[in-house]
C-alpha cells in the first residue's frame, strides 16, 4: 500500500489562506486540480519528517518553524493513503523551485518539475480545487482553527 505525508500551510493575511500545488508533468498539465506538497515514503520513515522533506523538495522552501497541527489520513481514489499536518506560514509563490523526475514521454525520456504551479487560495476555492480526500485536510484546519478562537 502506497502512504504519503505531507503539510498544509496555511496564513492570515486578514483572511485565511491555504497553500495548495498543481502536479507537474503531461498528465496534469489540462486538470485544474490542486493539492497540498506530499509525496511518498517508507515504512520505515517518520511520515512527519517526510511531509517536511517532500514540502522542502516541491516547494524550495524549509518548512516553517511552529507546531505542526495534525490533520490526520485520508484515502484516496487510488487507495494511497495520505497523512498531513497543518503548519501556520507564508512564502511567495513566486519563488517557489520544485525538485524534478524524468519519464518516457514523446519517444524519449524528458525531465518534469514535481509540482509547476503554487497558489494561495481561500478555503472555499480550495476546497473546490482539491481532490475529494485531499478536501477534508482543509475541513479540518477549519475545525481545528475554530476551536481555537472559540475556546
Amino acid at each position: 500500500m502506497k502512504r504519503s505525508a505531507g503539510l498544509l500551510l496555511y496564513r492570515r493575511k486578514p483572511d485565511l489562506e491555504v497553500l495548495l500545488v498543481h502536479p507537474g508533468g503531461p498528465f496534469f498539465a489540462r486538470h485544474d486540480v490542486w493539492g497540498i506538497p506530499k509525496g511518498e515514503y517508507l515504512a520505515a520513515e517518520e511520515p512527519l519528517a517526510a511531509a517536511y522533506r517532500e514540502f522542502a523538495e516541491e516547494t524550495g522552501f524549509p518548512p516553517p518553524k511552529g507546531d505542526p497541527v495534525p490533520l490526520g489520513e485520508v484515502v484516496q481514489r487510488g487507495g494511497k493513503r495520505v497523512v498531513a499536518w497543518a503548519l501556520e506560514g507564508d512564502l511567495d509563490v513566486d519563488k517557489l523551485v520544485s525538485n524534478t523526475f524524468q519519464m518516457p514521454w514523446r519517444g524519449r525520456f524528458q525531465s518534469f518539475p514535481e509540482i509547476d504551479e503554487g497558489r494561495w487560495f481561500t478555503p472555499e476555492e480550495a476546497v473546490a480545487k482539491m481532490s475529494e480526500a485531499q478536501r477534508q485536510f482543509v475541513e479540518r484546519l477549519l475545525a481545528v482553527l475554530e476551536d481555537v478562537t472559540s475556546g
